[in-house]
């Protein structure tokens, strides 16, 4: 009898080989989770939205392992049958499934969970709960763990993850199920569509937009593929761009069960989400939902656990077919009038509904996300009927006779382009909360006094005719104010000083604003932005609390000066006033309760003395004094001496900026800054570094570059990457550290004192040496520039031009390639002034130029820039970079992979020059083998003058690897026969003899 009802059991939930596709990839997770071999009780929650393969992976554990244990029990569709027959009903079918003979009788859901933990409590049970969507079924059911014997396996499948937290089954035991992928879509797609694994011949491109358009969806595999069976392609056609615009039934009714499952605030979110925030930023979406809901966090989390909304990489995701449901929900409420329904987001519909102003008060949302391509003209009546407009988004609309009506409903306006010069004046802001209204036409907002309590954001960037800012004492919760680019804006409110929340304040670009509130006492204010701000001349003086300043931009202004009072701002954590063109001095304040860690004065040309507390900031990190007056100070009569106090105390300054301050001597109290990074000294006169620099074991980068008086570079500390001494025309000699670890990043341009006295292919060489030896982490550190004209002697490829082909016998690569480093000869033929390519609007450089150099398919790229320096470089010069074998996750003897007929790997190093007037003459490459690592470190070692680098030939293989075949061979340099245009050889065009070993001398 047990064995018919057993056997019975598993006809009913035996699965067809058609549905298992994707299942077997499924189960060895699943299989981890159940633990067949424990003795444990365990509870396990198979989850995902509706029709991804929940019961049929269900179905599958249960046909795989029902006979392992003593009894089992499939209780399939409990959401439905319990609203139907009720949770005695399915008690009665649950205990009869174990217990075959007995009589079972009782009549309600106590008794029931009385019964079942008597009878089930000292029996290895498997029961599985399909499709659970209510706590009381589980408590009805399933209960606790120590209602079943030991080995019990209780496994639950559901739409809600939160049914099986709060049921305490371990999120450890929790499977969500995973879309299927591409191939296992196409094939169960194909047994539905054509009874096969793979589609027919001529269906294969419809068949996988078919998948495209299912993302993974088993229902909706099945029930496309079943409907297309036997269907001609013009029908595959047509069926496509329906299901498109209506989504098939069966699928939206499967789908729509866990939408009905929700509360109305629930839905009315998941609308929201559905018709216009699908696949937006996180955070953006977040403060929407915040804006039209109070506190809709316990609303989100509902929809994520069930299934209905994923947050992927910080960006609101829903599958697409559930997107089509709210969507299609919302084409419900009105089927053929767009104007009744409450959201609108289709442009056609959203420009019909505002010109012919049939907007109704059901439209709640209106999102033109891609505005027309054309401006549209608008009814001036357009919103007048729609009184519970909450939220508009909008764009590139024209209203030529104005607009005599918003709805005082409103929540969040943006409306890029707003083409009128204010706000209706009927419109009454008392519940907005977020207005941005970018590039538009706008004057003035409002006229008088407005009541806007709930109002936190106003953005009017780039809004070009907007003269002055109403009176904002209405606004008591303003919390962001961002104005940046207004460029007629002249006039501040005196309220804007006493705003308590304001947060952040950005009047950037404001050109013409030559006044603030004369006091500010902005309680709450964390970035206050007045940079480019060309006619302010006088900063407002700091009354009450403003401890949460953080940042403070004055860039670019007119101030002279800075009140006492700006010491109050003890949170001040970055104080930009570069350029401040006018500023002559700094209040001597109490610096040393202040929290300054980013001090920028660079291009205050008229500061020539700092401030005599300013060594007090013991926090300070970066201090910029580059293009100050400061060594030229008439008030102090030791210059020098005033900069050395300033600095003898930042113990914690890891950035000096002291470029173009006329410094005649490098003062020793450098070497008193021990966490200091980056040290820029550009442009100054002084003739040497001071020793005590080695000192500085923290230092990464050091710029001298325009030093023209600049002798020497002493020996520098151990750790430092970048050295930038371009331009420096008087540099002799570099004293250079023997250590492997000392490997900086040189430029050298336009140095060539240096290279006379110090020797063109010696310097490139040794520059280089380390590097190969010990590449540093960061690849990008491996290049050196200098002058020259000539490729060096040791470089195995040469050629004219901007390209060279390696031609490399396949059987060396192995294992034994280590790198390859490859060079190019520069000039510029002509000149450009500066002005021609500086942007003088934005201070940096359009299209600077550059050289990019490619290897193999442009897989290993790289490129130098060239910023000011660009325009003075006259002679000819070089650069030289090394790669590692393996850089940026690319394998280069991937690359060299190919071989040709004749067993040779090809490869292209190529140079594109990106600038006018950049040309590359010559270019070289050779590649680094482990034995020439080997005698690099050996001679290196030996304290040779001279290491050795080697083109690799068959020496240094093992006898089984050799082959007798000659194959390539070295350049001999007494012998000028292939000689390129340097007298060296060009390996694109030499017919190679037999290999035979030559060094060739790296240094």
């Amino acid at each position: 009898m047990v064995g018919k009802i057993l056997g019975k059991l598993n006809s009913t939930y035996s699965i067809s080989h058609k549905d298992l596709v994707g299942i077997n990839s499924r189960m060895d997770e699943l299989v981890d989770l159940l633990g067949m071999g424990l003795n444990d009780v365990r509870f396990i929650g198979i989850w995902g939205m509706g029709g991804m393969g929940k019961t049929t992976l269900a179905k599958v554990v249960y046909d795989r392992f029902h006979d392992r244990f003593e009894g089992s029990s499939f209780l399939a569709n409990v959401r439905e049958e319990s609203g139907e027959r009720g949770l005695v009903s399915l008690q009665k079918q649950l205990l009869s499934d174990f217990l075959i003979e007995m009589s079972i009788d009782f009549s309600d859901v106590q008794r029931g969970i009385n019964v079942i933990l008597k009878r089930l409590c000292h029996k290895k049970v498997l029961i599985i709960l399909d499709d659970v969507d209510r706590p009381d079924q589980l408590e009805a059911l399933v209960g606790e763990q120590s209602w079943f014997g030991q080995g019990s396996r209780i496994i639950i499948t559901t739409r809600d993850q939160h049914l099986l937290i709060r049921h305490e089954v371990a999120k450890a035991q929790i499977y969500k199920v995973k879309e299927l992928n591409n191939d296992e879509s196409l094939k169960l797609f194909s047994q539905k569509a054509f009874k096969k694994d793979h589609p027919l011949v001529g269906y294969e491109e419809l068949s996988q937009k078919f998948i495209y358009y299912a993302k993974g969806l088993p229902l909706a595999l099945k029930v496309l593929g079943s409907f297309l069976y036997c269907r001609d392609l013009n029908l595959w056609e047509s069926t496509l761009a329906r299901s498109k615009e209506n989504p098939p039934k069966d699928i939206l009714d499967v789908l729509e069960i866990s939408f009905d499952s929700l509360e109305e605030r629930e839905k009315s979110i998941y609308l929201d989400i559905a018709c216009f925030f699908n696949g937006k930023d996180r955070g953006y979406v977040t403060k929407l939902l915040q804006i039209l809901y109070d506190k809709p966090d316990i609303d989100i989390d509902v929809l994520l656990k069930k299934s209905l909304i994923t947050i992927s990489r910080e960006y609101f995701e829903m599958h697409d077919l559930l997107q089509e449901l709210g969507r299609e929900i919302v084409r419900r409420e009105s089927p053929q009038e767009a104007g009744k329904r409450s959201r609108l987001w289709h442009s056609e519909d959203v420009l019909r509904v505002l010109r012919e102003n049939s907007g109704t008060k059901s439209v709640k949302g209106i999102f033109l996300w891609s505005p027309p391509k054309k401006e549209k003209h608008l009814n001036v009546k357009a919103f007048s009927k729609m009184k519970n407009l909450r939220l508009l988004k909008i764009s590139n609309v024209h209203l030529p006779q104005g607009l005599n009506y918003l709805s005082s409903e409103l929540r969040s306006i943006h409306w890029a382009g707003y083409p009128l010069e204010s706000m209706p004046t009927s419109f009454e802001p008392e519940k907005l909360v977020e207005l941005i209204m970018r590039n538009s036409l706008i004057k003035q907002l409002w006229k008088g006094f407005k009541s806007c309590d709930e109002l936190k954001y106003i953005d009017l960037s780039d809004s070009e005719n907007l003269i002055k800012i109403p009176n904002l004492s209405g606004v008591p919760n303003l919390e962001q104010l961002i104005l940046q680019g207004c460029t007629k804006l002249h006039r501040i409110h005196e309220s804007l000083g006493n705003l308590k929340r304001l947060i952040q304040l950005d009047l950037k670009n404001c050109k013409c604003l030559e006044r603030l509130p004369h006091k500010i006492n902005l309680e709450a204010l964390e970035t206050f932005i007045l940079s480019g701000c060309s006619r302010l001349k006088k900063f407002p003086e700091v009354v009450g609390n403003m401890s949460c300043l953080l940042e403070l931009s004055l860039n670019e202004t007119a101030i002279t000066g800075l009140p006492i009072s700006i010491e109050h701002l003890i949170g001040l954590i970055k104080l930009d006033l570069r350029d401040c063109k006018n500023l002559s001095s700094l209040p001597n304040g109490c610096y040393s309760s202040m929290s300054l860690k980013i001090l920028n004065l660079s291009g205050c040309s008229k500061l020539d003395e700092l401030p005599e507390n300013l060594g007090k900031i013991k926090g300070l990190e970066e201090l910029d004094l580059s293009g100050t007056a400061i060594m030229q100070s008439r008030r102090s009569p030791n210059p020098m001496g005033m900069l050395e106090r300033s600095l003898i105390g930042l113990c914690s300054l890891t950035k000096l900026n002291l470029g173009y301050c006329n410094v005649q001597t490098i003062p020793n109290v450098l070497g008193c800054l021990p966490s200091l990074e980056n040290l820029n000294l550009r442009g100054n006169n002084f003739v040497c570094l001071p020793e005590s620099i080695i000192q500085l074991s923290n230092l990464r980068y050091l710029c001298v570059g325009g030093c023209t008086h600049l002798r020497m570079l002493p020996k520098l500390p151990l750790n430092i990457d970048y050295i930038d001494a371009t331009e420096c025309t008087s540099l002799e000699t570099l004293l250079l550290r023997p250590e492997y670890d000392f490997r900086p990043n040189f430029r050298l341009r336009n140095c060539d004192k240096l290279i006379k006295n110090q020797g063109y292919d010696d310097l490139a060489s040794t520059l280089l040496r380390h590097r190969i030896i010990n590449p540093p982490e960061d690849y990008l550190l491996n290049c050196v520039e200098i002058p020259g004209s000539e490729i060096p002697k040791w470089f195995r490829y040469q050629n004219g031009g901007a390209s060279v082909n390696l031609q490399v016998p396949s059987d060396l690569l192995c294992n034994k390639l280590m790198g390859i480093v490859v060079c190019a000869v520069f000039v510029f033929r002509q000149q450009h002034p500066l002005h021609q390519l500086h942007n003088q609007d934005h201070g940096h450089m359009i299209g600077s130029p550059a050289i990019n150099c490619y290897i193999g398919n442009g897989k290993y790229f790289t490129s130098i820039c060239f910023a000011q320096e660009f325009f003075k470089i006259e002679s000819y010069q070089l650069w030289l970079e090394y790669f590692p074998s393996t850089y940026v996750g690319v394998d280069l003897k991937e690359i060299l992979n190919k071989v040709d007929a004749n067993g040779f790997s090809q490869i292209e190093v190529k140079f594109i020059p990106e600038g006018p007037g950049l040309e590359v003459t010559k270019c070289g490459a050779h590649l680094v083998f482990e034995q020439d690592i080997e005698d690099l470190i050996n001679q290196t070692k030996a304290g040779s003058s001279s290491c050795i680098i080697t083109p690799y030939d068959q020496d240094g293989l093992e006898d089984s690897e050799k082959d007798t075949t000659p194959k390539w061979g070295n350049r001999d340099d007494s012998d000028g026969e292939g000689a390129g245009p340097s007298g060296e050889a060009t390996s694109n065009d030499v017919d190679e003899p037999h290999p035979k070993r030559i060094k060739d001398s790296l240094i």
